[in-house]
């Protein structure tokens, strides 16, 4: 993780807003209710009457700032944390707990606690990116695992933590994507595939049952037999072991930062891992600013953040 938290950014509200202004309006404000973005149909409104970073459109009449229509509006933490908080979590390859933001951000754990979860919904992929990954001549891996507790860490008296299936499904040498399912059947796992992937693809998975009917969807199927043992084929071309890389990341942070998490939040979770996997080239400022951009579209209340979602 390098972090330089001398940046004005990290504790001065003003430079964090002029770095969120940065990022989300590069040629200047737009209008975060009518979509104006002429210069002159914007004023910038200060003095004493008016709170800091406010703007009104002449177009609308309505007033607005940086943070209208993000996941950080209506929030009463200093920008300033929230851009810090925005910058760990994009730095840290295992996530971070709310115990560490609590600590580092001097808040509370609840507080810090939804923070992260509106981080992790600007991180998760926009309802208008439709694009399916994968295409002709593209390699799309798919394959499904079980997230959460395990029975060393049931407390007395208490069931053992139930585990909960994620699928991922990665282009090789592209971007990928997670989908909580309810139960891994065949219409679970063709749902989020047809959804996500482009059956212009090839698709690569192992030998389970619920692959068999939609692999005869796509371009082309191949499988690794995982219940012989095989985890590749002679040159290496069949193979689902990008996939198994995703897992192994998303269940050490899980176990190592967070413990376990609940089936209501575990969508956000495979996001935000998703999220650093797709932005994994670039360095840790390049990533927060990415996140930071993503945020335009998304607001989570208090009362969402607890809502169960899957695929």
């Amino acid at each position: 993780m390098s972090i330089d938290l001398t940046n004005p950014i990290f504790h001065d509200d003003a430079a964090a807003r002029a770095h969120l202004e940065a990022q989300r309006w590069p040629n200047g404000p737009i209008c975060a209710h009518c979509g104006e973005r002429h210069a002159d149909k914007i004023t910038k409104l200060e003095g004493k009457a008016h709170r800091a970073g406010l703007y009104q459109c002449k177009t609308c009449r309505e007033q607005f700032s940086v943070t209208v229509g993000t996941v950080f509006e209506r929030s009463k933490v200093p920008l300033a944390k929230w851009v810090l908080a925005t910058h760990l979590m994009a730095a840290s390859k295992k996530g971070m707990s709310a115990k560490q933001i609590e600590r580092m951000l001097g808040v509370t754990y609840k507080t810090a606690w939804f923070m992260m979860h509106r981080i992790r919904e600007a991180m998760s992929p926009s309802a208008t990116d439709t694009s399916p990954i994968g295409g002709t001549d593209k390699i799309v891996e798919s394959d499904e695992t079980f997230v959460g507790g395990k029975a060393k860490n049931a407390k007395r008296f208490k069931p053992v933590p139930k585990k909960y299936p994620v699928v991922a499904l990665i282009e090789r040498g592209g971007p990928m994507r997670a989908k909580h399912v309810a139960d891994v059947t065949g219409k679970n796992v063709r749902k989020a595939l047809v959804t996500n992937v482009s059956r212009k693809s090839m698709l690569m998975t192992d030998d389970a049952a619920v692959y068999e009917r939609i692999g005869k969807e796509f371009y082309a199927h191949g499988k690794v037999n995982h219940s012989a043992g095989q985890y590749a084929d002679e040159i290496g071309f069949k193979h689902i072991n990008t996939c198994e890389s995703y897992f192994a990341l998303l269940k050490r942070g899980i176990m190592g930062s967070f413990h376990s998490v609940s089936e209501a939040h575990l969508q956000r979770y495979a996001d935000e891992f998703a999220f650093r996997w797709n932005h994994r080239k670039t360095d840790d400022a390049e990533r927060a600013n990415a996140i930071l951009k993503a945020a335009e579209g998304k607001r989570l209340t208090y009362r969402r953040s607890g809502e169960a979602g899957h695929a």
